[in-house]
């Protein structure tokens, strides 16, 4: 039986399928890679993984709550303490804003990649 090494496999997200090969698509570009891993704990709600339960951030969970300086302090704090604990083996995080703007909400990340010590940046909008 061929042994399969999952660790140095990068699928791709969100997931979809390589119709040449007939396997789930990867990801080549690890900079990509570790970029959305990053979305997937910043969008995945704190129970939404069966196995993992307290995997995600739950920037989805915003939608609801009042658009405002605490609001956007308080998900700071809540996007440092997912990254740190889901990611910290592959990122560096320096710094965390978010900053809310009208009905919206801007998330600025600077993280390095442990892998090159490359500084790399992430800007979202999310509307609230």
């Amino acid at each position: 039986m061929k042994s399969v090494d999952y660790l140095n496999k990068n699928i791709y997200y969100p997931l979809g399928i390589d119709k040449g090969l007939g396997q789930l698509a990867e990801e080549n570009n690890y900079d990509e890679h570790v970029k959305q891993l990053i979305i997937q704990v910043l969008f995945t709600n704190p129970g939404e993984r069966i196995n993992r339960p307290d995997f995600g951030c739950g920037i989805k969970r915003m939608i609801f709550a009042p658009n405002s300086e605490l609001t956007a302090s308080l998900l700071q704090i809540s996007i440092l303490q997912a990254l740190q604990k889901w990611l910290n083996e592959l990122i560096e995080v320096q710094e965390v804003k978010a900053t809310p703007i009208d009905e919206k909400l801007e998330i600025q990340l600077v993280y390095i990649l442990r892998m090159n010590r490359e500084r790399k940046y992430l800007n979202l909008e999310v509307n609230l």
